[in-house]
């Protein structure tokens, strides 16, 4: 039984697609009908709107709002007690008093303005979420008045004016067994995101730290334009390439997005994956100068299955994959990985432990077959990072540059954005990975006395973090030539479109149902989509568009359709 199959199940076991015997005209979106004069609630609905509800509360969460849970059914007292006792919130119940926002007596009577006195908290809440919708109609008007977002549970029978006035719904049976699981996944949600927010806090303070440490520290940025002008001659090009080996450490998974499997098996562009890009592109170079450019994979235990179907394609290439433990190709001491922001604030540099990714190699005696073929550089790849070139000799020369204080002035850390990814003299690691290997954690600076940082132009670096990066690489602005990323040179502006997709569009099986096909991009500046939004084939956007669709509402961009600076808030609007 799949994820979603159980999760459906319990949806059903708690009677959340029982409606009522009467169906609103506007609730019928989320019900499949009829069945014994009892309307039926569509229980795939009913999850996708309480991820929706999920998310944007863990989003209040993670930024410390104030929630404010309302509730006049008794048989629900002990459970909203229990969940917010779990996690730390104070449910205020001075909202029973007529007017608990606005302090009138009735919403009718509000103008515009808070009365002077306050019989409740002094602040109001960022978000208020209702067990009892039907009877609190009063304050869902409150919130309204004051712009608050609201959540809550929504029946068939629910009038228009109520429903329309709710940011959140979520269809189902205001059933004890609903209650419970929904509490439950409110509960799992904001911890989830108090604990993430204070790791990012604890991150940020050994930041500061680490960034007055290397105030001292010997640590050098090179331009990228110091680096020597690749030679013209075809036979010294083969003979830098033919010293070099490219290594992938392969430890990403793309659960994040949904995706079941290693991040580098994920598909760009027609069935081609990160790792056929970066196989296409060694086959390329290897092919055009006639020489004998190995890869090395290293996997993690949970990705190397995945990698090795990827491979099935690639017969009779030089390829060679190993696995390792999970634990050892992790990021710190504790073995537990560090988070993108927490890596964004730490030294990159430092962040692979080296002895995980060599100690296999050197198990199995490759590093030794590798220097017996004349090979002395490594490449090592530690991302999925589709921009990257490998140039025919700029790359190289960079491990033969001297390091010493008059080669460059240190820039400042915070502008620093490592594209993981590292060049290292293959005859130096045997030796000092078995004299520090003992410690079990060895990093860069750990391994060499001697590193530096090269600064590269931006666009060597479009990483596949978020289902966002994946709609801007299977656009028209990039192309993909003998595995090399390509920039689409009808676009003038030099900078990428800023483009958010709201949570409807973070799994990547959404991302993908929600397109018939990528809009062309070429012209537009910005895109925000939030809500249930779809786009047919050949559409096109231009200039600045925002498309927020409201909870319950579907909007669907037709087929050929032409947007420039546009903002859409219903199918109206389209």
């Amino acid at each position: 039984m799949s994820f979603h199959s159980a999760v459906i199940q319990k949806l059903l076991s708690a009677n959340a697609h029982i409606g009522r015997r009467v169906t609103a005209h506007h609730f019928k979106i989320f019900s499949e009908g009829t069945r014994n004069s009892v309307s039926v609630i569509d229980s795939d609905k009913t999850l996708i709107c309480l991820r929706n509800a999920c998310n944007f509360i863990g989003h209040l969460a993670r930024n410390d709002a104030r929630f404010l849970f309302v509730n006049t059914n008794s048989l629900f007292d002990e459970i909203i007690s229990q969940m917010t006792q779990a996690v730390g919130i104070k449910n205020d119940p001075t909202w029973r008093l007529g007017g608990f926002l606005t302090n009138s007596s009735s919403p009718r009577k509000f103008r515009g303005r808070n009365k002077k006195f306050n019989l409740s908290a002094v602040r109001a809440p960022d978000c208020i979420v209702i067990f009892d919708t039907e009877r609190k109609s009063s304050v869902i008007q409150e919130a309204h008045r004051l712009q608050i977002p609201v959540v809550g549970l929504v029946d068939s029978s629910m009038p228009w004016e109520t429903y329309q006035k709710i940011t959140y719904p979520v269809p189902a049976n205001d059933s004890v067994e609903f209650v419970y699981l929904f509490c439950n996944l409110i509960t799992k949600t904001i911890l989830k995101e108090q604990k993430e927010a204070a790791v990012e806090k604890d991150t940020k303070l050994i930041a500061g730290e680490d960034a007055e440490r290397d105030k001292t520290s010997k640590k050098f940025v090179l331009p990228y334009e110091s680096l020597q002008p690749s030679p013209e001659d075809i036979s010294e090009i083969k003979q830098l390439f033919d010293k070099l080996v490219i290594l992938k450490v392969n430890s990403s998974l793309g659960t994040k997005i949904g995706f079941n499997g290693p991040k580098c098996a994920m598909e760009i562009s027609s069935g081609v994956t990160c790792l056929d890009l970066l196989i296409n592109q060694i086959e390329a170079l290897n092919e055009k100068y006639g020489c004998n450019i190995p890869l090395l994979l290293v996997n993690a235990e949970n990705a190397h299955e995945g990698i090795l179907k990827v491979l099935e394609k690639h017969t009779n290439k030089n390829i060679h994959s190993v696995t390792q433990n999970h634990h050892l190709l992790e990021h710190d001491d504790n073995s537990k990985p560090r988070s993108t922001k927490e890596r964004d604030n730490q030294d990159e540099m430092n962040s692979i432990n080296l002895a995980g990714v060599f100690l296999p190699l050197m198990d199995g005696g490759k590093l030794d077959v590798l220097v017996s073929q004349g090979k002395e550089y490594i490449l090592m790849l530690s991302d999925d990072n589709l921009a990257h070139v490998m140039s025919k000799s700029s790359d190289l020369e960079k491990s033969e540059l001297p390091l010493n204080e008059d080669v460059s002035t240190p820039r400042p850390k915070e502008n620093w954005k490592s594209i993981d990814t590292m060049w290292m003299n293959i005859n130096s690691i045997e030796s000092l990975v078995e004299r520090r290997a003992a410690k079990g954690n060895v990093t860069i600076s750990e391994l060499f006395n001697q590193y530096f940082a090269l600064g590269v132009p931006k666009a060597r670096y479009l990483p596949v973090k978020t289902t966002t990066d994946l709609f801007l690489l299977k656009s028209d602005l990039y192309t993909f030539t003998d595995g090399t990323l390509t920039r689409n040179t009808a676009r003038e502006n030099p900078d990428d479109p800023y483009v958010e997709l709201g949570p409807e569009f973070e799994n990547v099986n959404d991302f993908q149902a929600r397109f018939k096909s990528i809009p062309s991009v070429i012209r537009l500046d910005s895109l925000e989509v939030t809500g249930d939004v779809w786009f047919g084939a050949g559409v096109t956007l231009k200039g600045e568009v925002s498309i927020h669709g409201r909870p319950g509402l579907k909007i669907v961009i037709p087929d050929g359709s032409v947007l420039e600076d546009r903002i859409i808030t219903s199918q109206a609007d389209v």
